[in-house]
């Protein structure tokens, strides 16, 4: 699959997405807490991204039945949202695409519950700063290989567990296009960076060093092999002359 380059008009209907998406977020942090249930959180997506006249992009694609992932715990990706109240020291990552006028854009995040665990605090920080030393490589003349690698070295520090199969990807009007982005990888190989480049970063590790993940039988749900807690960060960026540009923030 070719790798299509955005122009400056098309990054900023990205960009637009990208900006609801992140208050979508925001009123998710707001609201996440003991005694509310991830499918509270997906009404609320679903509620909030039609007041701004959005649509959630995974609702309906290959039949995923939700308008958000929500993954609690051993949990690491595409998790059913239920009725199962969330309680102190559960981790949940709440996964988000964002359609806004036939444009896209893709954030997850994990969310604490109250306290932590000292255990689950270290795989949710890890995990982030692997997403921040992943954007960080996303430059002109890098190589997508240098992503991988950066996030790589960032878990391996830490005797994190990579979920290899589960990766990052280019995104426009399409929720997966060219490049794919590994969490790992070898420096100055693989696809050049380009300006007009639009992908996300979404490292997505797990408590156990393996890294090693069981698919459940609804087709979708992927929780540890070992038990352990699962963490995903993600972000939707553009390669630009300046550097990277976040494209999942807040304006």
């Amino acid at each position: 699959m070719k790798v299509r380059l955005k122009t400056k008009d098309e990054i900023a209907r990205i960009r637009e997405a990208g900006n609801i998406l992140a208050e979508c977020h925001q009123g998710i942090a707001s609201l996440i807490g003991p005694g509310i249930t991830t499918m509270e959180i997906d009404a609320f997506v679903e509620s909030f991204l039609a007041k701004r006249g959005a649509t959630p992009e995974q609702k309906g694609y290959h039949g995923f039945p939700y308008a958000t992932c929500a993954s609690v715990n051993d949990v690491v990706c595409h998790g059913f949202p239920g009725t199962r109240k969330l309680e102190a020291g559960d981790i949940v990552t709440i996964d988000i695409v964002v359609n806004k006028k036939g444009w896209l854009a893709d954030s997850g995040w994990s969310y604490r519950i109250g306290e932590v665990s000292e255990a689950a605090e270290n795989l949710l920080t890890v995990t982030e700063q692997a997403l921040l030393a992943g954007i960080a490589q996303a430059v002109p003349g890098h190589k997508i290989g240098d992503i991988g690698y950066a996030v790589q070295r960032v878990a391996k520090a830490s005797k994190i567990g990579i979920v290899k199969a589960l990766i990052g990807h280019g995104i426009g009007r399409v929720m997966h296009e060219a490049p794919d982005v590994p969490n790992f990888g070898r420096p100055h190989t693989g696809i050049t960076l380009q300006p007009g480049m639009v992908i996300t970063i979404e490292p997505i590790f797990t408590g156990g060093e393996t890294g090693a993940v069981l698919w459940e039988d609804d087709g979708w749900t992927i929780r540890t092999a070992d038990g352990s807690l699962g963490a995903h960060y993600e972000h939707t960026l553009a390669i630009t002359e300046d550097g990277p540009l976040v494209l999942s923030v807040v304006e």
